[in-house]
C-alpha cells in the first residue's frame, strides 16, 4: 500500500489485458489501480508526471532477448528497480464469439508475438499477418469490428477481458517462453531478502578495461548473472554495460566490489538491489496460504 493508505497506482505499457497487466497482478495482487500507458516513453514518464506510484517495465524475453527500449529509458531516467517478476508467455488465437479457425483469414498482433508463432503461419499459409502495437489492443480491435474472419494473438486474460473466443491455445513455437519485468520506483529500496543487484557501468575505451572492471566480481566469487551492452548516445562506438550480479548491497563483499568497480569505471550507477524472481517464487511456494494483501510488502 502507499503511505496514504490507498491502493498503489501501477503503470504498464499497453492496453488492458496485456501481458504486462498479468505480470503486475502476479507481482502485486489485485488490490492495485492499473494505469495503462500507450508507449514506453509514456510508461517511464508516468512516475515523474505523478500519474502512477510505480511502473512495471519488461526487460527481457527468453526467446526474443532484451527489450532495448526499456534499457535505454531506464538509463535516461532516475528510477530505481525494487522488484522483479517473470511470467510465462502463452499465445492464443482469439476471435469473435462464434468464429471458427477454418474461417480466419487475417491475424494481427504485436510483431514479437507474430514472430514467436511462425509455425502456426507455416501451417496456415492462407492467413495474413498484420503487425500492431499491442497484443491486447489487437483483441479489442478484432472484437470491435465483429468480423469472424479476423483474429488476434494474445494472452488468455485479454480474451476474458474483451469477451473473445480462444480458437487455439499455445501458438508459440517454443513453450519455454518467459518475459522478465521489473518494478520501478522513484526511490531506491533494498529489502532484507534482496539477492540481486542491477547496475550500469561505462569503462574507458582501452584494451582490458572491461576485463579489469569485471574482475572485481570474479576475484570475490560474485556471480555475474548477465551483461548487456548498449550504444552510448552521442558517442559512436562507445558503450554502456548493464550488469546483474548475485548478492545484495548490504553484503560487505558485494559492497567492496562495487566500490572498486566505481574507481575503475568512467561512469557507474546502481539501478537497484532487489529479490530475484526465482527467490520470490520460492517464498510464495513455501507459503501457499499467503493472500494478495501479502504482496503489499513488495512496495512498502
Amino acid at each position: 500500500m502507499t503511505s496514504s493508505g490507498n491502493p498503489p497506482q501501477i503503470a504498464f505499457q499497453g492496453e488492458r489485458g496485456a501481458f504486462s497487466e498479468e505480470a503486475v497482478i502476479k507481482l502485486l495482487g489485485e488490490d492495485i489501480r492499473l494505469v495503462p500507458r500507450p508507449t514506453f516513453e509514456a510508461l517511464f514518464s508516468a512516475i515523474p508526471e505523478g500519474a502512477a506510484d510505480f511502473a512495471l517495465a519488461p526487460l527481457e524475453n527468453s526467446l526474443a532477448g532484451s527489450v532495448h527500449q526499456s534499457y535505454d529509458l531506464l538509463l535516461e531516467s532516475a528510477l530505481h528497480i525494487i522488484s522483479e517478476v517473470t511470467i510465462p508467455i502463452v499465445h492464443n488465437l482469439i476471435g469473435c464469439p462464434g468464429a471458427k479457425l477454418e474461417n480466419i483469414r487475417v491475424v494481427q498482433s504485436h510483431p514479437v508475438a507474430l514472430a514467436q508463432c511462425l509455425g502456426f503461419f507455416v501451417q496456415h499459409p492462407e492467413i495474413q499477418r498484420i503487425a500492431s502495437t499491442d497484443t491486447a489492443g489487437s483483441v479489442r480491435e478484432v472484437l470491435e469490428k465483429g468480423d469472424a474472419t479476423l483474429a488476434a494473438i494474445a494472452g488468455r486474460h485479454a480474451a476474458e477481458l474483451y469477451g473473445g473466443t480462444i480458437l487455439l491455445e499455445h501458438l508459440e513455437d517454443h513453450r519455454e517462453n518467459y518475459t522478465r519485468f521489473v518494478l520501478l520506483s522513484a526511490k531506491p529500496e533494498t529489502k532484507e531478502n534482496a539477492n540481486k543487484v542491477s547496475l550500469v557501468v561505462r569503462v574507458k575505451h582501452q584494451p582490458g578495461a572491461l576485463y579489469s572492471a569485471l574482475g572485481v566480481f570474479a576475484k570475490r566469487g560474485i556471480d555475474l548473472l548477465k551483461i548487456e551492452s548498449r550504444p552510448l548516445k552521442g558517442s559512436p562506438w562507445h558503450y554502456s554495460f548493464y550488469l546483474d550480479i548475485g548478492g545484495s548491497t548490504a553484503d560487505e563483499t558485494v559492497s567492496q566490489a562495487l566500490v572498486e568497480l566505481s574507481e575503475r569505471a568512467d561512469e557507474f550507477r546502481i539501478l537497484g538491489c532487489y529479490p530475484s524472481a526465482q527467490s520470490s517464487a520460492r517464498v510464495k511456494a513455501a507459503a501457499p496460504n499467503a493472500t494478495a494483501a501479502d504482496s503489499d510488502t513488495l512496495i512498502g
